[in-house]
């Protein structure tokens, strides 16, 4: 008698996890541990998670009232020297935003697509991506710029002031220009926000993004506005669809371990990748880690 064939493994699912601005890689898995454990409990097959650590060194002027938290003085009033600028410091970002209003331009968006490109060809292939703040704006422009014929639109847009097709995210193998990973199943965004209405990002969102993208944001969130929020949502094909807008009642932070949020983005990601239905999964939930 003929031995039985084994049955495949399954492959982990494969997750790039971009943090936000002014954190790190190793920052952001700290704080989203709980959320790796319950989707370790969800997915049998295993998870695997990459958190790479954005380009940009960031100084104290780049960041907000850094030593004032209440916000009671800005950083150009405090005493701190040329010299402060200097010290070594733990906070990154992906990009620079310049400007006082929209539209804001991206200074350095070319060197954080260089990072992102870079842990594509050395760790992928990634099956989606998870992104939050700056990350999850980033997250938004990784996944339209990987789809189908988003070049055509970048070429057409660039007539018009928008900026090149990021060069890094191409592979030139002499013979034609593919791209350096084919297009992400899935995004998911916490506290994201849509790309600045400056015409240089226009091709990111026209045409509409047609990767699968559930938006999580703080009901209370006083970092990303909701209606910059929204038109990341409004940018994708599905945005508006049932089950793809959460609204969590908290502030600007990614809610990793309350039910009612862990629950919605097990149920998308099992939809994308196994075809379950999302409404189901509020039957697997009950096992999760979570504080009640």
């Amino acid at each position: 008698m003929a031995p039985s064939t084994p049955t495949p493994t399954a492959k982990p699912i494969k997750i790039l996890m971009l943090h936000g601005y002014t954190q790190s890689g190793p920052l952001f898995r700290s704080k989203t541990r709980a959320l790796e454990k319950n989707l370790s409990k969800a997915f049998k097959q295993g998870i695997q998670l990459s958190y790479p650590t954005a380009p940009i060194r960031l100084f104290k002027s780049d960041i907000p009232n850094w030593d004032d938290p209440a916000g009671t003085a800005s950083f150009e009033s405090s005493n701190t020297g040329a010299a402060a600028e200097e010290e070594d410091s733990d906070s990154w970002g992906w990009w620079r935003r310049k400007g006082s209003s929209e539209p804001y331009t991206y200074e350095g968006i070319e060197l954080g697509f260089q990072k992102v490109a870079q842990i594509l060809r050395e760790e992928g292939p990634f099956d989606g991506v998870i992104g939050f703040s700056q990350g999850g704006a980033l997250a938004g422009m990784l996944a339209s710029a990987l789809e189908e014929r988003r070049r055509e639109a970048f070429e057409k847009a660039q007539s018009e002031g928008g900026m090149r097709f990021p060069e890094s995210l191409e592979d030139d193998t002499g013979f034609v220009t593919d791209l350096v990973h084919p297009p992400l199943k899935f995004a998911v965004i916490y506290s994201g926000f849509g790309a600045s209405t400056h015409a240089l990002y226009k091709a990111f969102s026209e045409p509409q993004i047609r990767t699968p993208m559930l938006h999580f944001i703080g009901s209370v969130d006083t970092v990303v506005e909701e209606k910059r929020s929204l038109r990341l949502v409004d940018a994708c094909v599905d945005g508006r669809k049932e089950g793809r807008l959460v609204y969590h009642p908290g502030g600007h932070f990614l809610p990793s371990s309350q039910r009612q949020s862990v629950a919605p983005l097990i149920g998308f990601i099992k939809k994308i990748m196994e075809g379950v239905p999302e409404k189901k999964e509020e039957e697997s939930v009950e096992d999760m880690d979570v504080p009640f």
